[in-house]
């Protein structure tokens, strides 16, 4: 039973990780990208090697690769976000990637940075100010050599909290005739109605 709940999860979130790139980073769905773990302490990728994602070589195309640790990392930070219930803008300053191997098969991309993350999108919520911290990525091909580190990341995680911009609100401009007292108005118009009869 925990098996099946445990895929019914990945399923999910695999899902819902496409139709974020669907809808918002076209190229992530192309590539094909599937939730293997998702927790609060950590985050694992696969990337299939397929025409899609592969080079004149046949290995993993070095893009798509960046994509990987990009999903992997941004994974972790988006479900830290949504957990605080605030609006928090989400990106990478900077990109730092070491190429140790060629990936010739399926990429699992690996996040560990989950409680550094969780503790900085606290942070940027309670101080409102841009905070940056690094994350680390390591990618591995398990089918062809085993745990052995084949890419290395470094992305820097920028996270800012949304202010919102509250709309001034407009008075109401009092004309000078509503400004004069309800006595002196009352008084002017029993003298229009004395005249009239």
């Amino acid at each position: 039973m925990f098996q099946f709940m445990n895929k019914l999860t990945k399923i999910k979130q695999t899902l819902a990780l496409r139709a974020f790139g669907l809808t918002k980073i076209p190229m992530l769905f192309f590539v094909g990208p599937k939730v293997e773990k998702a927790t609060a302490k950590e985050c694992e990728i696969i990337i299939p090697l397929n025409y899609r994602t592969k080079n004149h070589l046949g290995c993993m195309y070095f893009g798509v690769l960046a994509a990987g640790a990009d999903c992997a990392g941004g994974l972790m930070g988006m479900e830290a976000i949504k957990k605080t219930g605030k609006k928090v803008d989400l990106i990478f300053k900077d990109f730092k990637a070491e190429f140790l191997k060629r990936a010739e098969s399926d990429v699992h991309f690996i996040c560990k940075d989950g409680a550094m993350i969780q503790q900085q999108v606290k942070d940027v919520v309670k101080s409102g100010k841009r905070i940056n911290k690094t994350v680390v990525i390591f990618a591995t091909t398990p089918k062809v050599s085993g745990d052995e580190i084949v890419a290395r990341f470094e992305l820097t995680l920028s996270l800012k909290a949304k202010v919102s911009k509250k709309q001034p609100v407009k008075q109401k401009t009092v004309s000078a005739k509503s400004k004069r007292p309800l006595k002196r108005r009352a008084t002017t118009a029993k003298r229009t109605r004395a005249k009239a009869a």
